[in-house]
Formats: structure tokens, sequence, C-alpha cells
């Protein structure tokens, strides 16, 4: 249990001590600093501990954001601060110092609580402070001011503003005005009933993939059903992140049981329609599985040039200062969110197309109009590359290189042709994955299966992959070779197995594409919370992109269609074997040692 050390004499009529309890604290009274020092030493250095001024005046939530979220070692609030194991260390060092300094006395005309953030901020340590706004935390040093303090707390409806916070602050269209306006209220019940973020997320999982058993029943009763239970699943995923913010429950398992579960479900809904389709008699899985494509390079195409400009200095793009001006109109914000088609948006659609529209309209129209939201982020991003004057750093092309994903094959050539890529222009590394990835999907497309050319132009892509990473990624349009390496390799598989024209080969293409697509998300989670790329014997044994490709292609020419489809299948089945295990065995083992506690709350996807 956490601990809070009160210091200085009680006040009578204070609620801090229920206060503190209510929030999971065993409170503790130290007369003076002496007496806190002694007393800090005395709790476990595995449990959280806060130092509390007795005569704290605030209202409760101030001191839930300033003493319990989980995502940082040090926080304080005005008459305040805690430590979580982590941050042990230096709340003991400003500690330690405050006592010499003060010789032990009582606390009479400042707080002890502000004195030891004030020395820790000496010290160089990172001390978070939450954004309260009107709430209030404060330390008043006579009456007259704790009057005017419980009459500034009794001012503010201290529920209404957690309510509000529970909320994204940038969200899309359709989440912030058709689902929060009542989800918040979900997730109050929900954490008035002791439900975790965590269950939450698993409930919005199985709805959905309820929902996508309803489409593929291939009936319009079935098809409804689909389309009003995935507009639940959504109400649940917007629940989970409100239920983190709203008790301040955010974990690393959270994050990425949210963010993985977020895929699994429109991935899985995408496999329901198409199956729904086939019982009707018309075959859409190749358009099911270039939506999968299309949608997972839209991600991949936001990793990456986040992750290239995630320590960047301020970005000096005429384009980005241009973007700055829409967005303080207010009718320019929403409509740049709704155009890029994020996750309320898509899903809302989605839903509504499945309930009154066929399969292959459902699918025709999101290709339309995620085509068009990537097209429209990915010009706006060139842009903002060729425009701005940055540096690429270290950490940044670490991140790429990891996001791109070689395998043994690119890696050995990449050391090979080292002295010949440092002599190629800037935008090579981005024209060579293009090129070379063209290549071999035009050629896996337009030639007949079963014929040598698109093994050729494998063997091609592997030296263009091997030569676009043999130097660092550090040029201005160097995020884009992720995203071209993940596009040549999942429509290679696509139009492979569609000139394959055998039945079961697009289904088992779609299962192969789902299980490296998961690879490729596992890898950008991993890096997004600071636990860095999967190790290297896994992306090995996975053969890396231009091994799978590689690979793929020589099955379509050494095997019939028929027995192609069957290989497709065995490798579906091994690859997401393989990369499961290691995910789960990580992000379980992550949680169990204490991994920093993240959220997200950058883009809606």
């Amino acid at each position: 249990m956490p601990t809070a050390i009160l210091t200085g004499q009680p006040v009578p009529g204070s609620s801090i001590e229920s206060e503190l309890r209510s929030l999971g604290f065993d409170v503790q009274y130290a007369s003076g600093a002496a007496d806190t020092e002694t007393l800090l030493a005395r709790v476990p250095a595995a449990e959280r501990v806060a130092v509390v001024d007795a005569r704290f005046v605030g209202h409760p939530h101030a001191l839930r954001l300033g003493l319990t979220d989980p995502r940082f070692p040090l926080a304080a609030v005005p008459g305040a601060v805690t430590a979580r194991p982590e941050g042990r260390q230096a709340l003991t060092r400003a500690m330690a110092r405050e006592n010499s300094a003060g010789g032990g006395t009582a606390v009479a005309v400042d707080s002890l609580a502000d004195r030891i953030t004030a020395a820790l901020d000496a010290d160089g340590a990172a001390v978070h402070r939450p954004e309260l706004g009107s709430l209030v935390a404060a330390v008043p040093a006579d009456p007259q001011a704790r009057n005017e303090a419980r009459q500034a707390v009794a001012a503010v409806d201290d529920e209404a503003v957690r309510l509000k916070s529970a909320v994204k602050a940038r969200d899309g269209f359709v989440t912030t005005f058709a689902i929060s306006p009542y989800s918040r209220y979900i997730a109050r019940w929900c954490a008035r009933r002791g439900l975790t973020p965590n269950q939450v997320t698993t409930a919005s999982l199985l709805t959905a993939l309820i929902a996508a058993g309803c489409a593929a029943t291939g009936t319009r009763g079935g098809f409804v059903a689909a389309g009003v239970l995935l507009i639940a699943s959504f109400v649940l995923d917007c629940t989970d992140g409100q239920l983190a913010r709203y008790s301040l429950q955010y974990s690393t398992l959270g994050a990425w049981l949210d963010a993985t579960f977020d895929r699994a479900k429109e991935y899985a809904y995408y496999a329901g329609l198409a199956l729904g389709a086939a019982r009707g008699g018309d075959d859409v899985w190749a358009l099911a599985l270039g939506a999968m494509v299309l949608q997972t390079c839209r991600h991949v195409v936001d990793f990456s040039f986040n992750e290239a400009n995630h320590d960047a200095a301020a970005n000096t793009s005429p384009t980005a200062a241009l973007s700055d001006r829409l967005d303080s109109v207010g009718w320019t914000v929403w409509l740049r969110r709704m155009i890029v088609l994020p996750i309320g948006e898509r899903w809302a659609m989605i839903a509504v197309l499945t309930a009154v529209a066929t399969p292959r309209i459902t699918f025709y129209v999101l290709l339309i109009g995620c085509a068009f939201a990537a097209t429209y982020t990915t010009a706006g991003r060139v842009l903002r590359s060729l425009t701005r004057r940055a540096t690429r750093t270290d950490r940044a092309a670490k991140a790429l290189a990891d996001l791109a994903d070689s395998g043994p094959l690119a890696e050995a050539g990449a050391r090979s042709l080292a002295g010949t890529a440092r002599r190629l222009p800037a935008f090579a590394a981005p024209a060579l994955a293009l090129l070379g990835g063209a290549a071999v999907v035009a050629t896996a497309a337009l030639t007949d299966f079963g014929g040598p050319w698109p093994l050729v132009a494998a063997a091609v892509y592997v030296l263009t992959s091997a030569l676009a990473v043999a130097r660092p990624l550090k040029g201005a349009l160097d995020w884009l070779v992720p995203p071209f390496f993940r596009a040549a390799e999942y429509l290679t598989v696509l139009a492979l197995a569609a000139k394959a024209d055998v039945n079961g080969a697009l289904p088992a293409a779609f299962g192969l594409v789902a299980a490296v697509a998961y690879h490729h998300y596992d890898t950008v989670y991993r890096i997004r919370g600071d636990a860095g790329a999967p190790p290297q014997w896994l992306v090995r044994t996975a053969g890396g992109h231009e091994g799978r490709t590689l690979v793929i292609t020589a099955l379509a020419v050494l095997l019939t269609a028929t027995q192609f489809k069957v290989a497709l299948t065995v490798l579906a089945v091994a690859v997401a074997l393989v990369v499961l295990v290691e995910s789960i065995r990580f992000w379980v083992a992550a949680h169990k040692v204490g991994a920093p506690a993240v959220h997200d709350e950058g883009e809606p996807a």
C-alpha cells in the first residue's frame, strides 16, 4: 500500500486524511522535516510514497492527478509531492538536504512538500506537474486564505472536471460529438464498479468479433446486427481510454492491448464481411485484403513520420505553419480531422454501409475513402519534410531501421554495399525502396502465375532493399522507406494469391498478411513504449520483409496453384505462432516487472 506522510500540525476540520485514504494511501503524521525523513526511510523501497502538507486545501481530483498517476516517477501539485519506486532515490536525496538545511524544525511558514519539490527541480529531476485547470490545490498561510481556498473549491464541480478530462483532448468528429458525450458516463459507471480499462478493452474486442460473426452469416439481418455491434464495440473502445483517464489506470500492457485489439477488431471484421459476401456468391476477399493493406500502410506512414521527427528541432516548414493557421479556424479543424478518416469516422461508415448496402459496396467506399485520406496525409508530410530544416538524430535513424524490418539478406547486402550507398544522392533510399517494391508487385500482378519473373524481380528487390538501408536513414524523406517496404510485401502476396485463381488462396493470403502486419504493429508499439525493437532472432526467424517476399515468389514458381494456397496457409500459421508467442511473452513480462505506464494521446488512428 502506498504511504502518505502528512507534515505539520493537523488543521481542525480538514478532510485531507480521509481524502488520502480514499485514494488508497496509508496516512502517517510527521511533525517536521526530521520526522518526515525518518518515516520516509521506513517506507519499503518498492512502494509509492507521498509527502503532503497537512494544511492542504483542494479538490480530491487535484490530489488524484498529483499523487496517483502511474506514468511518472516524480509528480507534484502545490502542497504535495510523490515518488514511485524509481523516483524514491531522488526524493530521499532532496528530503535529506531539506532536513539538513532546516535543522529538523517543524514547518511553520512554508510548505515542506513544496521545498522538497524545489530541491528536486534544483537537482534536475523530472517532476511532473499535472494541468489542474480550474481545480484548486493550495496551502493557505492563514485562516482567511484558508477560507478563500475552501470557497474556491466549493465553486468548482470536481466531478464535472474529472468527467471532462476523461475525454481525449484531440479526437475525431464522430468520437467527439456522437460517442464521448455519453461514453464518459459509461466510464464512470465502470470505475464505480471496479472494472479496469483492460476488461473494457477485452469486452470491446469480443463485441467486434461477434459483429464479424454476424457479418459472416451473409444475411441482411446479420449485416444489420453486425453494424450495430460494431458501433457498440467502438463505444467500448472509447470507454476504455476514458476509464483510464478518469481513474488514472494506465499501464504498458493496457496501451498495448488497446492498440493491438483495435487492429484485430477491424481486420477480423473485414474477414467477416468477406465470408458473408462469399455465402451470397460474391468473392470480395481481394477487396478485404486490399483494405487491410491500405489501412496498415497508412498507419506505417504515420508511425514512420512521427518517429523520424520524434526528437527533431521545432518544425520550420511553411506547410506546418499553414496547418497551424488552419487549425485556428473552427470549421477547418473538424473538416481536416474528418477527411483523414480516423477510426470513429471509418467505423461509423463501415457500420452504416454494412447495414444498408452490400459487402462489395462497403469495401469500395472504404478503399476510396482510405486512398484519399492516405494521399492527403502523405502529401502533406512529404511537403513538410522537404521544406523543413531539421537534422535527423541517431535515435530516429535507429527507429526507422527497426521499422524497416530488414532480414538477414538485406542486412548482409547492406554491409557489402555501404560504400556504394554513401555515394548516392540524398533521396536514394526511398527511391530505391519504391522502385524495387514497384517492380516486384508489377511483375507479380502482370505476369502469369508460375512464371519466373516475379522471382527475378524479388531478387532485385532484395538488392534494392539492402542498398536502401545501407546507410543511416537520416534523409528528409527516408521515413518513406518502411511504408514502401510494407506495401511491396503485402501487395506481392495479394497479387500472387489473386493470380493463383484457386479457391481459398486469397483467404490464406489475408491470414498471412494479417500475421505479418501484427509483427509490424508490435514493433511500433515496442518502440513507442521505449522498449526497443523485437529481438533480432525474431526478425531473422520471420525472414525480414525481403526474405518473405523472396520465399513467397519462389513458392509461386515452384508449386501449383493449389499447393501455393496450402503453402500460404502454413506460412500464415507459422508466422502467427512465432510473433504472437514472443509478443505476448514480452508484454506480459514487461507488465509484471513494472514497466513504465504509458497512454497514447496522439492522433486518432
